[in-house]
């Protein structure tokens, strides 16, 4: 298990070193004045590309530009960033609680109530129970994320103002962020919020947490179901399910036992590519209810052009894919201890 993990590992910056090849070697085919844009954040410095060229050796060889933004990565800079006009890690460091936090609200009822629906859906097979869970789960997994994100919006913030459609908090509580006596201790204000004994703050947080988080929840889930549903009715059909009942095990009993436990090995693996999805693509989302995470400054950075936005986004998310990779795998042992992983 322990050389599992350290194999792993190692090929982390074996990912991270051919993404930022692939990266900046992209950019290679634009001119140094194009590229030069990237860097420009005011009138005075759009006047003058010859001085930002030769600032940052865009006029170099590629392995030489490539040298100097690795060595500058690995001390912890990624640049500046103009969508968020403050270094590329600040950003990365502020927003990235906020999504996590999305993530997390999402994630659980996804893989909870996605596993409990394909069950039902695969125990009462062609029933009308079944057919309404299979047209609920098309309908979910056929709508892309920004088209649900905008119904929703429209009928329960727009329609029936039920919900707010905008950030992550209430104008109010967002400057009860800044007091000097709310202590900020893991970024998600949730969380943040219960550990400083704030009730309202949190139940405001919370309030704004419902329409993106039932966006992904809708679209993610709509797949688990699926998934399950296909994975459960092909357990029953194996052998030893049919001989648990041959020996006379109660249906419940064979359910839980056989049925279910077997037909959860693939969801773990799709688990895994959900949440990453969740981390990694919560740009459509986040964009569309104004969410203040790592997906609505990714979007804005490739909008305005923001090479070192950019180039910080995708790095966080080749580090989300490849971590979320690596647990997928251990809890394989969980699920199934006949899984063993060789030395």
């Amino acid at each position: 298990m322990l050389t599992f993990i350290f194999k792993r590992l190692l090929q982390l910056p074996a990912v991270m070193l051919a993404l930022t090849l692939s990266i900046v070697g992209l950019l290679q085919f634009l001119t140094p004045e194009e590229r030069a844009q990237a860097y420009v954040t005011s009138e005075a410095q759009a006047r003058n590309l010859d001085l930002i060229i030769r600032e940052h050796g865009l006029d170099q060889p590629f392995w030489v530009q490539y040298g100097h933004w690795l060595g500058s990565a690995v001390r912890g800079d990624l640049g500046y960033s103009k969508a968020s006009n403050q270094p590329v890690m600040d950003t990365i460091a502020q927003r990235l609680p906020a999504t996590v936090e999305l993530a997390l609200v999402a994630a659980i009822p996804i893989i909870a109530v996605g596993v409990w629906l394909g069950m039902l859906a695969a125990l009462h097979r062609n029933d009308l129970l079944d057919r309404t869970l299979r047209v609920v789960a098309i309908l979910g997994f056929s709508l892309p994320t920004f088209v649900m994100g905008i119904l929703l919006l429209v009928v329960f913030y727009g329609a029936l103002g039920w919900f707010p459609g905008n950030g992550n908090l209430s104008i109010i509580n967002q400057i009860t962020l800044t007091d000097p006596g709310f202590h900020r201790y893991t970024g998600m204000v949730t969380v943040d919020s219960l550990l400083n004994g704030r009730w309202s703050l949190f139940l405001d947080a919370l309030h704004h947490l419902v329409l993106p988080a039932l966006t992904l929840i809708v679209t993610s889930g709509a797949v688990i179901l699926k998934v399950m549903r296909a994975q459960v009715l092909d357990t029953m059909r194996a052998d030893h399910v049919r001989t648990a009942r041959a020996k006379g095990l109660t249906e419940a009993r064979v359910n839980s036992r056989h049925v279910r436990r077997n037909a959860l090995m693939p969801i773990v693996t799709f688990s895994g590519f959900v949440f990453t999805g969740l981390l990694g693509g919560v740009l459509f989302t986040e964009t569309i209810f104004g969410y203040p995470g790592i997906g609505e400054w990714g979007g804005q950075a490739a909008l305005r052009f923001d090479v070192p936005g950019v180039i910080g986004f995708a790095l966080l998310n080749a580090l989300i894919v490849v971590t979320v990779s690596t647990v997928t795998d251990l809890l394989y042992g969980v699920v199934d201890p006949r899984v063993r992983f060789g030395p």
